[in-house]
């Protein structure tokens, strides 16, 4: 197997075929992480309390996630709401209690770790019921953004083009969902909002690819697909590994600077950054190959001339 083609460029698709497995291994363990731990939702679709309290003075969140942690809400989610002084508390639903009575707990407990007066604003139940619609509108969103893709690189390219590009996007979902299954972290509407981004953002890299392939397969004639593939990709690298880079130090810093609150929403992105150039690379472009794509596919049809009629 060369590791470079012509030009002394490299020849990514010479390893399409181990991408392929690497890949399909990927997926089948994603599957079955799903299926056999699932996923652990948060309290945005399980339902649960929320609890909106006002200190005094400006509090850090650090203390208040402690205080909860003494009192036997660890799985709390805490953040500022507004102002250093306000605080935002939500509370999974526990078995055989009440959900008044969560909320009195969790209030006694903020009030018992701080000197100060502490303000309840606003205490609010999230059923179940509520959890369900969201789970289920989260999972239309994503086939509904999925769905808008294929037509939309069907209708700029060719049909095996979208099929190629959905397969990618799916491809890259489907492993962040399994990657928080397997580690259990928590799902939330962050979370989904950043498998949303994750579309956007592999698409954005596979749309670059497939558009020099496609000047590329009217500009190189005496080329095989492969050969016209491996060149796009070479030409769109340096553009595609600049931008993976600089998104990931920023999402370096959220995720080590931001806190619990955005700690699921920032990795969701980095996993998605990461597979998804990796995806727009192997997945896409190989995903097109295999469905056969080629030069007369995306050669402009020619108009007939009129023929002239005068004797």
């Amino acid at each position: 197997m060369r590791i470079f083609s012509k030009g002394s460029e490299i020849n990514f698709m010479a390893g399409r075929k181990i991408a392929l497995v690497f890949s399909s291994l990927l997926v089948i363990a994603s599957f079955v992480s799903l299926g056999t731990k699932g996923l652990n939702f948060g309290i945005d679709f399980t339902g649960g309390t929320l609890v909106e309290v006002e200190y005094s003075t400006a509090v850090e969140l650090a203390g208040v996630r402690s205080a909860l942690g003494e009192a036997g809400f660890n799985e709390a989610i805490v953040q500022h709401f507004g102002t250093p002084r306000n605080v935002l508390v939500r509370v999974a639903p526990r078995e055989g209690m009440a959900q008044d009575a969560i909320s009195d707990q969790v209030l006694e407990a903020l009030r018992g770790s701080y000197e100060g007066e502490i303000e309840l604003r606003r205490r609010e139940f999230v059923g179940p019921q509520v959890g369900e619609e969201l789970t289920e509108q989260g999972g239309l969103a994503l086939l509904y953004a999925m769905i808008g893709i294929l037509f939309y690189v069907w209708m700029r390219f060719e049909y095996r083009f979208s099929i190629g590009s959905v397969i990618a996007l799916a491809h890259d979902v489907i492993i962040a969902l399994g990657a928080f299954s397997f580690w259990q972290l928590e799902f939330n509407l962050p979370v989904l909002a950043a498998l949303l981004a994750i579309i956007g953002y592999s698409l954005n890299d596979t749309i670059v690819v497939f558009d020099r392939i496609r000047e590329n397969f009217r500009k190189m004639r005496k080329t095989t697909s492969i050969e016209v593939v491996n060149a796009s990709i070479n030409q769109t690298l340096s553009r595609t590994l600049v931008t993976s880079f600089t998104t990931l130090l920023v999402l370096l810093a959220l995720i080590i600077l931001g806190g619990k609150v955005i700690f699921g929403f920032s990795l969701a992105l980095i996993i998605g950054v990461v597979v998804g150039t990796y995806s727009s690379i192997y997945v896409a472009s190989t995903s097109a190959l295999l469905l056969g794509v080629n030069r007369a596919d995306l050669m402009p049809v020619q108009k007939e001339k009129p023929q002239d009629s005068t004797p």
